[in-house]
């Protein structure tokens, strides 16, 4: 039995020093070196680096290697103030202590181990014991102990549960049509994620590009984990007293959305695919006939010739310019898939030009990597080198030329047909070569950001910029929506946990096929997506080919009314959704948010039951629910809270059976909250009246917003050409206070109505003068209710000058 044994011991020792199965460890630390702002450390068997970038972001950097020069597609920001200062008095001789202001990082010497704690010495995450950081071949993990309760959200586009605990992912951006609602992995990459404990939060942000796994308790009950299969780690440690806190300091690494242009948050008509010509015209015609609100039409891969990028079928779209500059006209703006495959084919510009330029991915021998996608066997451009974004702008011309100002970008995983593209294609990177092995993750990154590049350039005003595919940071170049769903309830549900979880990850202009893209949805689950899709940042309607036909009218009168509703309802709400964007460029928070953002320790909300519900903005609680159900079990978080359709104010902190409607989407409104809101117009060149409509919700707690127009179009709001108004409630002076506009732009709205819902007092003071209300009959699905019809309700109003003057309204 002890020969055994020993024979055993001795196989485990010599298996473990043998290369790829050899574990190698940071190990014990030999050499420290401290600089202003930096700790640099020699280990038994790597190289750390330890960097403030704020003082609530910590870098943490360790390779195998001496360091190569630093490079990211993901971060912007620069290591600065305020410093990483060392505290040598508190240090032992196996410990060395760093802080900023918020946060204080211990480091064990032997072996190599880091922990984070509050300033007041709370324990936020620690390397776990005896784990730490190592290596498996080139593979490189980093194990953190899992705290009791620990919870995990975000990592971008994951299916699965709002709490990830308990689950792995893997991130490799993965072409996967009409996916399951488990699947893993899907279209793109952002490894970064917030944990969640005994009161507090934190977030990682792991930036390697490499496919990397990440583990919250799958198969173990230790630790969590994150890896890479090669290059360093390299991950970002964020603390802050609040998620929200969390998202932008995440979102100052790695930068925020510019405004969009106002038309596309307006509704959008797709499908794959509307052709020819006439088939545009007649459903641009019907929308206007319907009185049904848009902004857009796009146009999926049949408009090209045989799919050739940058091309038009001449016998489907004669003259696309004619017909873009017709939608212009009607209000409809024109958006265009575009795909990165370059047919293989003598005398196509495109393929020739490229060829010229030298622009195309290539093996190791120099020949141009080739795959097969819809134009048949083709090459692709290296969006990772300056030269390949730089011919992929004079192409974009070709579209920009004739009036299009929204480019798609789709198959940029990179799909080829096989999904199998070869490892030792090279990438430049911006002058730093690697494999496709690493430069997978952010092709579709940069290719976003090349036709954003190209359309702003061409355009010279704000273009709507959309991606299948993209890496951590895509949300300064483009929005993002969730590909190819299913027409399913499943996957209406699971859509909202990917919005909210890109949401949590720094993105904010998301979207999904609303009706599902395959597959035919019942009226039921019709009527239900596009009331949601009201409540959605992007909110397009689209199917493929050889599916029913998916247009509001699409499926009788009674949902054409519904549906119709709804989209009203978005355009009224365009000026609280365009100031909600507005705060998503200066603070990185989304406009679909998780309730873990404001209700972060209530555990209630991490139910299965509970967790598609999110907050559109500051203000509206949505409640989605499978379109079969007749009643649903929901949850008001703490506060007080008001049906939307009714003025019905209800407590918070309880759970709640309500009854479903086909003709309403449970949604309440939070007290102290503002709404600003518009009359109903068709499309966004149209002007609404001169009266803005604030809707103030009483409340118990004081509350804020900040209200924002601009022109809608162009850059000029960098340069201050805009308008922006505080707005707050206070609920113990008991005060509304707009505060005086600041920008350089007047407001198109001449008059402000306060609509004052919860609120028993007829008597107000404005400024320190007595006004009375008036009645205003209200519903927010009807623009000029009736007296008596469903949905409609009166509320106290008054009605203001819009005063350039700071207004205080007291009641």
């Amino acid at each position: 039995m002890k020969k055994a044994f020993l024979f055993s011991a001795i196989l485990v020792a010599s298996l473990a020093v043998l290369g790829q199965d050899q574990v190698t460890p940071v190990g014990d630390v030999r050499k420290v070196t401290f600089a202003a702002n930096q700790l640099d450390l020699t280990t038994a068997n790597a190289y750390v680096r330890i960097q403030a970038y704020g003082a609530a972001i910590i870098r943490v950097r360790i390779s195998n290697r001496p360091f190569q020069p630093d490079f990211s597609y993901a971060v912007i920001a620069e290591a600065g103030k305020p410093a990483l200062t060392r505290n040598e008095k508190g240090e032992t001789a196996g410990e060395i202590n760093l802080q900023t202001d918020s946060i204080k990082v211990r480091i064990r010497k032997a072996p190599f181990a880091i922990s984070f704690y509050t300033p007041d010495g709370q324990l936020i995450n620690q390397d776990e014991p005896g784990l730490g950081t190592s290596w498996i071949g080139t593979e490189v993990t980093t194990y953190k102990h899992m705290q009791d309760g620990e919870r995990f959200i975000g990592l971008g586009e994951k299916t699965g549960n709002l709490d990830r605990k308990g689950n792995a992912y893997t991130n490799w951006n993965s072409d996967v049509f009409g996916y399951s609602v488990s699947q893993d992995p899907l279209y793109s990459t952002i490894p970064f994620y917030i944990g969640i404990h005994h009161g507090l939060q934190y977030g990682i942000f792991f930036d390697n590009s490499f496919q990397s796994d990440f583990n919250f308790g799958a198969s173990n009950n230790r630790f969590s984990s994150f890896g890479a299969r090669g290059g360093e780690m390299n991950y970002y440690f964020m603390y802050q007293p609040s998620v929200a806190g969390i998202i932008r300091s995440y979102t100052q690494l790695t930068g925020r959305m510019t405004m969009p242009p106002l038309w596309s948050l307006g509704y959008q008509q797709n499908r794959y695919s509307y052709y020819p010509d006439t088939e545009v015209y007649r459903i641009a015609q019907t929308l206007r006939e319907k009185k049904i609100p848009a902004d857009g039409i796009t146009l999926d891969i049949h408009y090209m010739d045989a799919y050739k990028l940058f091309t038009w079928n001449k016998e489907r779209f004669p003259d696309p310019k004619g017909m873009i500059d017709s939608l212009h006209r009607m209000g409809l703006n024109t958006t265009l898939i575009v795909d990165p495959g370059i047919k293989v084919e003598k005398d196509y510009p495109a393929y020739e030009s490229g060829l010229r330029e030298n622009i195309f991915l290539k093996y190791t021998d120099g020949l141009p990597y080739t795959g097969e996608v819809w134009p048949g066997w083709c090459h692709f451009p290296d969006f990772t080198s300056e030269k390949g974004r730089n011919w992929w702008k004079g192409q974009v011309t070709n579209y920009t030329n004739v009036g299009v100002n929204g480019i798609w970008n789709d198959m940029n995983e990179i799909a080829t047909w096989g999904q199998k593209m070869p490892g030792n294609v090279l990438f430049d990177y911006d002058g730093h070569p690697t494999t496709h092995l690493k430069g997978h993750n952010v092709f579709g990154l940069q290719m976003a950001r090349s036709s954003y590049e190209a359309a702003r350039q061409a355009l010279q005003k704000r273009p709507f910029i959309l991606t299948r595919a993209g890496y951590a940071g895509l949300q300064r170049y483009t929005a993002l929506w969730t590909g190819d769903n299913r027409a399913e309830d499943d996957h209406m549900l699971t859509g909202v946990r990917l919005l909210t979880s890109l949401g949590l990850s720094g993105v904010p202009f998301t979207g999904m096929d609303v009706g599902g893209f395959t597959g035919n949805p019942t009226v039921g689950l019709y009527t239900r997506w596009m009331q949601l899709g009201a409540f959605i940042p992007y909110f397009r309607n689209h199917t493929q080919l050889n599916t029913k036909s998916a247009e509001p009218w699409s499926f009788g009168e009674d949902v054409l009314a519904t549906s119709r509703n709804y989209i009203n309802l978005r355009y009224r709400l365009l000026p609280y959704l365009y100031s909600v964007f507005q705060q998503a460029t200066q603070e990185g928070m989304p406009v679909v948010r998780s309730l873990a953002i404001d209700y972060t320790h209530d555990a209630r909300i991490y139910n299965p039951a509970y967790q598609n519900q999110f907050l559109f903005g500051p203000g509206f609680l949505v409640m989605p629910e499978e379109s079969v159900q007749q009643f649903a079990k929901v949850y008001l978080p703490a506060g007080e809270w008001y049906d939307l359709y009714n003025d019905v104010q209800e407590q918070g902190a309880q759970e709640k059976l309500i009854e479903l409607s086909a003709v309403t989407l449970p949604v309440y409104v939070r007290g102290g909250s503002i709404i600003p809101m518009q009359s109903l117009i068709q499309n966004t060149t149209e002007k609404p009246t001169d009266t803005l409509t604030l809707q103030v919700y009483k409340g118990s707690k004081d509350s804020r917003f900040v209200y924002y127009e601009d022109d809608g179009a162009s850059y000029q709001y960098e340069q201050g050409d805009y308008y922006k108004r505080s707005m707050s409630f206070d609920a113990v002076v008991k005060t509304i206070t707009l505060d005086a506009p600041t920008g350089n732009r007047a407001s198109q709205f001449k008059y402000i109505r306060i609509a004052l819902h919860g609120f028993a007092e007829n008597n107000l003071q404005v400024n320190g003068r007595a006004v009375s209300t008036t009645d205003l009959l209200f519903s927010y699905l009807n623009p000029k209710p009736l007296a008596g019809e469903p949905n409609s309700f009166t509320v106290k109003s008054l009605v203001l000058e819009n005063s350039a003057d700071k207004i205080v309204i007291k009641y």
